[in-house]
């Protein structure tokens, strides 16, 4: 039974007690991410990914490094435009290691020069690596274009000058402002004892106290139609988006069986229209995103790029096609039947659980039981996909292309 509970320092605890597990997984999750910088200090959350596990005035990376992997544990950490998250999965009978070293890093990090100055080439060359990824560039162009002149559009990572530009103390003072308790989840999932969990987490967290989720400004500008870059690929790379219901609208529930439909498996009409029946390209897919008052949805391609032009006009064909006539039972069915059981495989080890109860109750404010979830993706009917795909198809559509074209190429 998954259990909530709101702890004497401030943070939410969620618990999923695993009896058949021996492993457990702990999470904080902060509800910070690049969203809630400004563009000076973009990429802060990023950065504070990369050296919270560089340890402690007392405990120093190569020492924590060393603790975890003598238990075979694994620890590893996330940023993404609206939260950070840091875990540790390991056997259960080495919890109070786990718990200890997340206090530690979470509540008393040393940030030092050293450390930041080293990070900061690491990150600039992790920047530069996916600037050299065609289909990395093509879907990060897509996600400026849909967001422009807002903190939704940058990268997670930041840009070359806010990383430069970056200081030890100003990461410090990021530090002291958004990871507080009240701007935490943490989630444990797996062989654990709750109430023996909360007295750990109370204690070892009861330094940080205060804080609040950070205020946001929803996306005002309008979505841009078109951004291409000109590049000797072998391959067009292109990614078709628009703007989708947020996570608390309650369309996520349809959108999710029309990103099935559309393109979202190997029965999918883009898959079998464009890779099976025509050949057209080795990858086609679609996917969504939620954020907190918007969401997107996309759908990326690759082809040669004398196919580039027909591939796009069937991937516009068939979001219209999909916004006059809706999708059939059978499509449905399918949809429902993929869905839930990839909801239900993806919850079989204690970090997926972990990381579902967590991100829900850091996002949403509560958790659905597995069968609450399902029963809302059954619920959903053909006529609910039919109205959701009839606003979508209204929606500007934004194209971003990597590839050798001139800007003009899709006029």
């Amino acid at each position: 039974m998954i259990r909530v509970d709101t702890l004497g320092c401030g943070t939410r605890l969620v618990t999923e007690p695993m009896t058949e597990a021996r492993s457990v997984t702990v999470g904080v999750w902060v509800g910070t991410g690049s969203r809630d910088e400004d563009r000076q200090h973009a990429g802060a959350s990023h950065f504070l990914e990369h050296l919270l596990f560089k340890g402690t005035p007392t405990w120093s990376a190569a020492a924590i490094a060393e603790a975890v992997d003598e238990v075979g544990g694994d620890m590893n950490a996330f940023t993404t435009k609206e939260y950070t998250a840091f875990y540790i999965r390991l056997l259960s009978e080495h919890l109070e290691l786990g718990l200890d070293v997340l206090g530690a890093i979470m509540t008393d990090p040393a940030l030092a020069e050293t450390d930041v100055d080293a990070e900061r080439q690491v990150i600039l060359d992790e920047i530069l690596m996916h600037a050299d990824e065609p289909a990395d560039l093509a879907a990060e162009q897509c996600t400026a274009a849909l967001f422009p002149s807002h903190a939704l559009g940058r990268e997670v990572l930041g840009i070359p000058a806010s990383v430069k530009g970056l200081d030890a103390a100003e990461i410090r003072r990021f530090f002291d402002h958004h990871y507080r308790t009240g701007n935490m989840v943490v989630a444990l999932a797996g062989d654990l004892d709750a109430d023996h969990v909360a007295e750990g987490i109370d204690r070892r967290f009861a330094t940080r106290t205060g804080g609040a989720a950070p205020e946001r400004r929803p996306p005002d500008a309008p979505a841009e139609a078109r951004v291409v870059t000109r590049r000797p690929t072998e391959q067009a790379h292109l990614v078709l988006g628009l703007r989708a219901p947020g996570r608390h609208s309650e369309d996520r529930w349809p959108l999710a069986v029309f990103n099935h439909v559309l393109g979202g498996g190997m029965s999918s009409r883009l898959f079998q229209e464009i890779r099976e029946r025509r050949g057209l390209a080795y990858s086609v897919w679609s996917e969504r995103t939620h954020y907190d008052e918007t969401g997107a949805l996309t759908v990326s391609v690759g082809t040669a790029p004398e196919h580039a032009a027909q591939v796009l006009g069937l991937v516009h064909a068939e979001l219209d096609r999909m916004g006059e006539q809706g999708i059939t039972d059978r499509e449905l069915a399918v949809a429902k039947g993929h869905l839930r059981a990839e909801t239900l495989l993806s919850l079989e080890d204690s970090g997926a659980r972990m990381s579902r109860i967590g991100s829900s109750l850091l996002l949403h404010g509560h958790v659905l039981e597995v069968d609450q979830v399902l029963a809302r993706v059954d619920a959903v009917t053909a006529g609910d996909v039919a109205t959701l795909a009839g606003k979508l198809a209204e929606q500007q559509r934004t194209l971003s292309v990597v590839g050798p074209f001139d800007p003009d190429f899709f006029d």
